[in-house]
Formats: structure tokens, sequence, C-alpha cells
């Protein structure tokens, strides 16, 4: 009981076949929410499918997943960005070196010490 079941999704043409009885026999509030949960497609997917089953949907509806879709995407780019920034910076840094520019042949580092990089940050400020 309770274990994960992993189903392997129909293709179209199958699902399509099988949507139309379960269109029948859906009793939620949102038929896209449902098709996709029932059949494991994504959001474009269902509403593709639904329409091509005869189902009507607004364009203002359609364009408004698709814009969300794309806002959702781009937020996690900028995430994973963002995340890939703090990891160079983390990397590159040390307690004397805010950015480590590189290392002498002796080994020695050099770059901008946080003295430094704390004088950018005034200036930007006046």
């Amino acid at each position: 009981m309770g274990e994960n079941v992993v189903r392997k999704t129909k293709k179209r043409a199958q699902r399509l076949q099988s949507a139309q009885l379960w269109m029948l026999k859906y009793e939620g509030k949102n038929i896209v929410k449902g098709y996709r949960k029932h059949f494991g497609v994504d959001i474009i997917c269902a509403i593709t499918e639904l329409q091509l089953l005869g189902y009507k949907f607004t364009d203002e509806y359609t364009n408004s997943v698709r814009r969300t879709i794309e806002a959702e995407r781009i937020k996690r780019l900028e995430k994973k960005k963002q995340k890939d920034l703090a990891g160079l910076i983390s990397s590159d840094s040390d307690d004397t070196f805010y950015y480590i520019a590189g290392y002498t042949s002796g080994g020695a580092p050099y770059g901008i010490t946080w003295e430094e990089a704390e004088c950018f940050v005034g200036e930007d400020d006046e």
C-alpha cells in the first residue's frame, strides 16, 4: 500500500481513444488538470488533445497557460544562473581575497581583496 506506481504513458492515438470514455465519466471541476493527472501528460499536451476531442478553450486561456509556462522556464533558468554564479564566486574566494583571479608560479593567489571590494561597493553608493 502507498507504493509509488510507475505508469507507462500511452501514445497519443491510444490516449485519445480511451479519453473519449474518460470524458463521459469525468466529474471534476478542471478537466485539463484531471486529464493531465489521469493520462500523465503536461498541460500543453492535455489542452491540445482535449481540443482534438472537441473541447473548446478560449485563446485567452491557452495564451495565458503558454505565458505562465514560459515565465516558469525563465525563472528556473535565472535560478540556475544565480546558483552557478554563487558557486563561481564562493569557489574563487577565501578569507583574504574577495575574488582570486589566478595564482603565481609559486602558488600564491592574486586578485581583489575584501577591502578593495568594499571600496568598489562604496563608490557605487555615492
